[in-house]
């Protein structure tokens, strides 16, 4: 099923989504890989507040995209997502709407979505 989704995304937006669904966001999707969830997690652990809202918000697991020339960005494929799974169970807690990337997860992913 086609699905149009308003980033932030809503709690009911995200349960209803299903397996096969094809998903087209609107709205700002931020990207962070791992040395940007380290970071998110160090900040976390000193009682610092994070640059960005977490709260429904979606973050796309985007690897290196540098620009050509006259470009304002390069190629902006997937990363494997397991490399965030240390980090991600937090920032769920946190209000993480959704995630984006390649790969299979954690059981403790699986159980923070859940």
């Amino acid at each position: 099923m086609d699905r149009k989704i308003q980033v932030p995304i809503s709690k009911e937006d995200a349960k209803s989504l299903r397996a096969g669904d094809y998903v087209y966001l609107t709205g700002t999707i931020y990207t962070a890989r791992d040395a940007a969830h380290k970071r998110m997690q160090e900040a976390l652990d000193a009682g610092q507040t994070l640059p960005i809202e977490m709260d429904r918000n979606v973050i796309y697991y985007m690897g290196p995209s540098p620009a050509r020339e006259g470009r304002p960005i390069g190629s902006a494929g997937p990363t494997t997502a397991s490399r965030m799974d240390k980090y991600a169970p937090n920032l769920i807690d946190l209000g993480l709407g959704a995630m984006i990337g390649k790969g299979k997860r954690s059981q403790a992913v699986i159980d923070a979505v859940v």
